[in-house]
C-alpha cells in the first residue's frame, strides 16, 4: 500500500483519500479476527466431513500423508483440479452474493469505497466470512483434503488483494484468461454498463463461459449506486442489513417479505423494480 502510494504520487495520479483507506484497514483488521476464528471452526468440520469422501485418490489418506511431498509431486493434476474447483466455487459465491439481498447486505460494504487502491482490497465483510466456506463444503465431500482446499483459498485471497489498484493498466494477453485489475475495476464501478460484472477470482474465463464479462471501455466511477458518504465502521458494515429490514417489517405480506430477503437488490413490488438486469433492458429497449 505504502509502495502504490509512493508510485501515484510520482505519476502525479489523484491523491488518496486517507480517511477512506483508514475505514478500509479497520474493516480488514476486524474481518481478519472474525476469519481466524471462523477459519479454525470450518477446518475442523472439513477434516470431519473429509472422512465421508465419494473419492480417495483426490487426497491423503491422513493429515500426517498430506506433509509427503512424494505425494504431492505424483498427485499434481489435484492440485489443478482443487484450484480450478476453489476458483469457480468462489465465481458462484462471488456472483450469488451480488444477485440475493440477503447475501448484498453482507458483501456490499467492499463496494462502498468511492475509492480505488490496495486498501480498498482490506475492506471485508466480517459479516460475510461466517457463512461464506458453506459453498466450499462439497469440496472435501468430493475428496479434497481440507488443507488443499485452505492454500488454494489463500492464494486466490492473495491474488485478488493486487486486483485492487489503478496503477496497473493493461496486460495484454494475459487478461483473456486471467482475473486483471481492468477487470476488477469493471467489478467495482457503480456505472450502469458496469454493475454485476467479472465475478471472477483469479481466472476470469468464468464471466467468459457464463455471461458476466465486461470489458473496461473508461474508468469507473467507483461505490454503489447510492453511497453511504461515511467513515464509520458500523454504518459500513451494516447499513444495507438496517434497509433490509426496514424493508422487509414494512413489507405487506410473508411472500414480499421472503422477496425483499431473496431477489436481487433493488426488487420492489409496491413501487419502480430497479433491479440491475431490469434497468439495463429497459435502457436497452429505449436505445
Amino acid at each position: 500500500m505504502i509502495a502504490e502510494w509512493i508510485f501515484r504520487r510520482y505519476k502525479k495520479m489523484k491523491s488518496i483519500d486517507l480517511k477512506e483507506s483508514a475505514s478500509s484497514i479497520g474493516m480488514g483488521l476486524i474481518a481478519v479476527i472474525v476469519d481466524i476464528g471462523v477459519k479454525a471452526v470450518v477446518i475442523g468440520f472439513f477434516i470431519w466431513l473429509y472422512q465421508y469422501r465419494i473419492f480417495d485418490n483426490l487426497g491423503t489418506s491422513s493429515i500426517e500423508n498430506f506433509f509427503n511431498i512424494d505425494w504431492h509431486i505424483q498427485h499434481w493434476w489435484v492440485w489443478a483440479l482443487c484450484f480450478l474447483g476453489d476458483d469457480f466455487t468462489f465465481y458462484w459465491h462471488h456472483r450469488l452474493s451480488h444477485e440475493i439481498r440477503l447475501l448484498w447486505a453482507a458483501h456490499v460494504n467492499h463496494h462502498s469505497s468511492v475509492e480505488f487502491n490496495f486498501s480498498t482490497a482490506l475492506r471485508q465483510s466480517p459479516t460475510e466470512y461466517m457463512y461464506q466456506k458453506i459453498w466450499w463444503i462439497w469440496m472435501p465431500l468430493i475428496g479434497f483434503h481440507p488443507f488443499m482446499i485452505l492454500i488454494c483459498s489463500q492464494i486466490s485471497l492473495i491474488y485478488q488483494f493486487f486486483l485492487h489498484t489503478e496503477v496497473v493498466k493493461t496486460l495484454g494477453i494475459f487478461e483473456s484468461v486471467f482475473n486483471t485489475p481492468s477487470h476488477h475495476r469493471v467489478h467495482h464501478g457503480s456505472d450502469l454498463e458496469y454493475l454485476d460484472k467479472n465475478y471472477g477470482g483469479i481466472l476470469i474465463i468464468w464471466d467468459k463461459l457464463l455471461g458476466t464479462y465486461q470489458k473496461e471501455y473508461f474508468s469507473p466511477k467507483y461505490g454503489i449506486t447510492t453511497n453511504i458518504n461515511s467513515y464509520n465502521l458500523f454504518k459500513i458494515s451494516f447499513h444495507e442489513f438496517i434497509d433490509l429490514m426496514k424493508d422487509v417489517k414494512n413489507a405487506k405480506t410473508w411472500k414480499h417479505k421472503i422477496g425483499f430477503l431473496f431477489h436481487s437488490p433493488g426488487w420492489n413490488p409496491y413501487g419502480e423494480d430497479l433491479r440491475v438486469k431490469i434497468i439495463k433492458k429497459i435502457t436497452s429497449f429505449k436505445k
